[in-house]
């Protein structure tokens, strides 16, 4: 007799109450799934709008107003800032590669050089600029691991160019040493440059680029993975859920008494 009082044991009205709950989650999924598909995508249109409009708003004081596209058309042209300054850097680099542009800018690097504050700065920008836009440079190419901010506890470097001879008589050891910037999180572009023992350092397999992505996303993308991987695994849990939530009508415990 017992046995054949089980059942109604359930009361009649919890299966429509386990029905809301699992429209929420596949709703909740679902969002989640649109969120990851869209985020990346309006986040970049954002940014390269605004990288836009940015220049734009640079160049286009210096564009004569009879030459400037709104003063034909009824609106303006998004990104002939854009193409103004391109063509104009074009030009420079192709009027510097003669004698004529080697003379003038050799000219106005010794004006700037007799400048004390101005010479400084340029010829840290340039040398920047340099390493990192001529492709010859080796600066940021090779990532690795240190020990930080403690022993035990390890954190992902940029490895740039050897310390010159004047800072490598300075180190101590007898140690080679490696110039090293640690990103911080999740802003890469802020962190930490120091001189580190090359015996210290763990090269690892990962390029500059994903050793970024990881270190933005605090370690929820990890290098390798492959973003149409992600949001398929992303659906097929949102799957999951949905039958899991429409196959199993089980009462709360708490309901149950």
């Amino acid at each position: 007799m017992n046995r054949q009082e089980l059942p109604p044991t359930v009361p009649p009205s919890d299966p429509p109450t386990d029905t809301p709950r699992g429209l929420m989650a596949r709703f909740r999924n679902y969002f989640l799934t649109g969120l990851i598909v869209a985020g990346p995508i309006a986040i970049t249109f954002y940014l390269t709008w605004w990288f836009v409009t940015w220049v734009d708003g640079l160049v286009r004081p210096f564009v004569p107003i009879a030459y400037r596209p709104e003063t034909y058309l009824p609106f303006g042209l998004p990104g002939s800032g854009l193409i103004v300054a391109v063509i104009a850097l074009t030009l420079l680099g192709f009027l510097t590669a003669n004698l004529i542009g080697r003379t003038l800018v050799d000219f106005g690097e010794r004006l700037l050089g007799r400048m004390p504050v101005v010479r400084a700065i340029y010829r840290g920008l340039k040398q920047v600029f340099e390493t990192l836009f001529s492709g010859q440079g080796s600066g940021f190419r090779r990532v690795g691991l240190v020990e930080f901010p403690s022993p035990g506890m390890w954190s992902i470097v940029l490895l740039s160019q050897a310390p010159s001879m004047e800072i490598a008589n300075r180190l101590p050891g007898q140690d080679e040493h490696v110039s090293v910037f640690l990103p911080c999180a999740p802003n890469p572009t802020t962190g930490f440059f120091f001189y580190v023992p090359k015996s210290k350092i763990v090269e690892v397999d990962m390029s500059a680029e994903d050793a970024a992505t990881l270190i933005m996303s605090c370690g929820v993308v990890q290098p390798g993975s492959d973003p149409q991987k992600r949001i398929a695994a992303l659906a097929g849990m949102a799957d999951a859920a949905r039958v899991a939530n429409s196959a199993s009508p089980q009462p709360d415990p708490m309901k149950v008494e």
